[in-house]
């Protein structure tokens, strides 16, 4: 027996199932309307389409309303949440809203310019209100070239896609407010250049780049020079009083210079030894030249580790603090009035040079003339003044590593480390010399002093040294006080009429 083929259904019945069963959403509809509707426009002399409809919000409309839908599939039902189709085509106004317009023109502008097919992406809605994001494209069916009669329209609901996009824009939006808001100043960097540069240097042979760096300190400009900034946020341009990101940018070079090469070595040696997030104290310059003193935070992000090709780079302002600390440690070291180290730095400094013994130590002690006086006479402004100047006097007489303290109330000493009696006498003659300088610039209080210099011998204690530097400064002051001219009585420190 010869087995009969099965009959195959009529194509127009494959294309009803089709379009019945398709997963997308499909609309069948006519637009001969429309057509007809631009030949009136085009009769009135429109040319710019787009233009005409965004002029009137209701030739859009006037264009919607011309469309018939014809039929729509399964999938359609169910993405817009309709019981049939007679109850989509009910509610069509709820589904296409005033989000449609838009996308809309964008359709009609393509067919306008004579295009066949056209697609969009706009916003429908359920039936019972929910939004819908789709990508909308239509066809005009070949043999309805001329009419337009039969359009078919697909639906493909991106709601998710958008929403995640959506999702992802409000993300980076976030996260650019926080960056660009931060109290802190931030800087995205490229790295790659200089781990380039570093690993040119591993495949070379070194080993020590502490070692390499001191001898080729060249590297380290070189590598300053491979950074590329990406990007900073508002409060590095106010940071580094710069108008704008291209005004920083253009000069980098006046921002990182002189102190900043000392920890830039050492953040290299750090990368060089695998630490891609550091943090540590550095100096930058503001572009009017103002001192920064900053900590620096500095990190490879997540996902770049092998590149280096973004880096993050938070820079905190500490001036205020170092400028406090630098303050603190000035009074540990210093008197507020004379400025002029103080008594304890005066006592470390001796037992130091106790210690060492190698060299001869010079020491001359002071003791202010009729401070008492000018107090109990003038006011405890007028001492002051006078105190002031007797640290003027001192400070101008030496330079380091010698140096003038105020270690009593009236008491003032010279120390002059490795100074012979030679060097001892010069010092002396010039502290004399700035003296009568002092007070031709100052007719009203007379400043004097009276001074005991020592040098030690070999082998002298510093305590053995003072006693002989006291014992002579209390001697001149004696001799100051035995003079007729310099009578204690006498109101010559007091000031001139």
């Amino acid at each position: 027996m010869t087995s009969v083929p099965p009959a195959i259904p009529p194509v127009a019945a494959d294309d009803r199932h089709m379009f019945d069963l398709a997963p997308v959403s499909l609309w069948l509809e006519d637009y001969s309307g429309i057509l007809a509707l631009f030949a009136e426009w085009r009769a009135q002399g429109v040319s710019d389409l787009r233009a005409f409809l965004e002029a009137d919000v209701e030739r859009v409309k006037a264009c919607s309303s011309r469309i018939r839908l014809l039929k729509v599939n399964q999938q359609t039902l169910s993405l817009f949440g309709a019981t049939d189709t007679e109850h989509l085509m009910a509610n069509l106004d709820q589904v296409f809203r005033a989000d449609m317009l838009k996308s809309h023109v964008d359709e009609l502008v393509q067919l306008w310019q004579g295009k066949l097919d056209f697609s969009s992406r706009t916003v429908n809605y359920t039936l019972s209100g929910g939004r819908l994001d789709v990508q909308i494209h239509g066809r005009i069916l070949p043999g309805h070239e001329a009419n337009w009669n039969r359009v078919l329209v697909a639906i493909d609901d991106i709601t998710e896609r958008e929403q995640a996009r959506r999702e992802l824009v409000a993300s980076e939006a976030y996260a650019r407010g926080l960056f660009d808001h931060s109290p802190v100043s931030l800087w995205v960097e490229d790295f790659r250049h200089v781990k380039a540069l570093l690993d040119d240097l591993r495949e070379q042979g070194i080993e020590d780049l502490r070692v390499f760096t001191e001898v080729h300190p060249e590297f380290i400009d070189r590598c300053m020079h491979e950074i590329r900034v990406i990007d900073v946020n508002r409060h590095t341009l106010e940071l580094f009083a710069a108008r704008d990101k291209a005004h920083l940018l253009d000069n980098l070079d006046e921002t990182f210079r002189g102190e900043m090469r000392v920890p830039f070595r050492e953040q290299l040696i750090d990368l060089w030894n695998g630490k891609i997030f550091q943090q540590r104290e550095v100096v930058n310059y503001k572009l009017d030249g103002t001192l920064l003193y900053l900590h620096l935070q500095f990190s490879v992000l997540p996902g770049h580790e092998q590149s280096w090709s973004l880096v993050q780079v938070a820079l905190t302002d500490i001036t205020a603090r170092r400028k406090a600390e630098a303050y603190l440690e000035f009074l540990g070291k210093h008197d507020v009035l004379t400025k002029l180290y103080n008594r304890s730095f005066y006592v470390d400094e001796l037992n130091r040079l106790e210690r060492k013994r190698t060299q001869r130590v010079s020491l001359m002690l002071v003791d202010l003339n009729g401070l008492k006086r000018v107090n109990d006479e003038c006011g405890h402004g007028a001492g002051d003044d006078l105190l002031r100047r007797a640290g003027e006097v001192l400070a101008k007489a030496v330079d380091k590593p010698l140096f003038a303290a105020r270690i009593g109330g009236d008491e003032f000493a010279v120390v002059l480390p490795g100074a012979g009696t030679g060097e001892a006498a010069l010092v002396l003659a010039n502290v004399q010399q700035l003296v009568e300088l002092n007070n031709q610039f100052h007719g009203d209080t007379a400043l004097s002093m009276s001074l005991g210099m020592a040098t030690s011998e070999p082998g002298e204690s510093m305590e053995s040294l003072v006693k002989r530097a006291d014992r002579l400064m209390y001697e001149d002051k004696r001799s100051y006080y035995a003079n007729n001219d310099h009578d204690r009585r006498r109101p010559d420190l007091l000031p001139m009429p």
